[in-house]
């Protein structure tokens, strides 16, 4: 069976009510153990805008090499959220040594937390990559997002400071960009994409298959977008004579869909920051790196 169907059939297989938030996550733990292919590494690289034949794995790839944990872990009976129109929102990632691709990894998934959302409920996935030896390289932490109707918080007993009718204070001007750099999207990139990270959420794939989630068009993968500026980061790092393999903390937070195909700006407003908007100014991406603490 194609991967993307078998997605699908296990993803249909499963019914859910309403997510409760307050649930506690479920305590299923998946591993296994992966080495790098080469080829498929050099694909990522190519499509994401890594530079080839770096002596480590890009920002990102652990990510990708426990994607399948992380499919089996959100088709499992116990997930407590529907794996279709699932969206991706945040990525916290802390990578305390940098791993060679002949490295051996011991990959882990796990659900961490259930949080509301003004727009549904959140899980927190944690993935985490160690050496032969136990040594945690590297872990992150994702949210995603599973859009329902939320059930409305009483304010009936909150104090109330000021009139009903009192106008709301005037929003602060929006900054202006950053000055920036253009990348065209094309209308493929989420199948692409998916063919190289496993990835076959169908709000990716086509309009056809992101309409009945909420999606006029397919939309970029949010790791896709993340891995994209992470590359452009790596080639000005590797540029700088100061530049360090110290332990790093990366944020990168998912504003708005990227529809395709459409045309962003990747822009950094200051040395640690990062973004991607719309030829309008819409931020559909924020990002920002710095030092990590010590592996927990």
């Amino acid at each position: 069976m194609p991967p993307a169907l078998a997605v699908l059939r296990a993803a249909l297989r499963r019914t859910h009510s309403r997510p409760d938030p307050s649930a506690p996550p479920p305590p299923t733990r998946l591993t296994t153990t992966r080495t790098t292919d080469p080829d498929h590494l050099a694909a990522y690289r190519r499509l994401c805008g890594f530079p080839a034949g770096h002596a480590t794995l890009p920002l990102p790839y652990p990510h990708v090499l426990a994607f399948p944990l992380s499919m089996r872990l959100m088709t499992a009976r116990d997930f407590p959220l529907p794996l279709l129109g699932l969206v991706h929102t945040s990525i916290e990632i802390d990578q305390y040594k940098p791993i060679r691709p002949t490295e051996e990894l011991h990959l882990s998934v796990r659900t961490t937390a259930l949080t509301p959302h003004r727009r549904g409920t959140e899980a927190t996935l944690l993935t985490e990559a160690a050496s032969a030896d136990g040594e945690l390289l590297w872990q992150s932490r994702s949210t995603y997002l599973a859009r329902h109707k939320t059930r409305p918080t009483s304010t009936a007993s909150a104090p109330r400071t000021e009139p009903e009718s009192a106008p709301e204070p005037a929003p602060a001007p929006a900054p202006a960009p950053a000055p920036g750099e253009n990348w065209e999207l094309p209308a493929g990139l989420g199948r692409r994409y998916a063919s190289v990270s496993g990835d076959r959420n169908p709000i990716h794939l086509h309009a056809l298959t992101a309409r009945p989630f909420g999606f006029p068009r397919a939309i970029a993968h949010g790791m896709w977008t993340a891995a994209r500026c992470l590359a452009e980061r790596e080639r000005g790092e590797t540029r700088t004579p100061t530049h360090t393999h110290a332990p790093t903390h990366t944020r990168i937070e998912f504003k708005a869909p990227v529809p395709l195909p459409t045309t962003v700006t990747y822009s950094t407003p200051t040395p640690h920051t990062f973004e991607l908007r719309s030829p309008q100014g819409k931020l559909h991406l924020t990002g920002a790196t710095g030092p990590t603490d010590a592996p927990p």
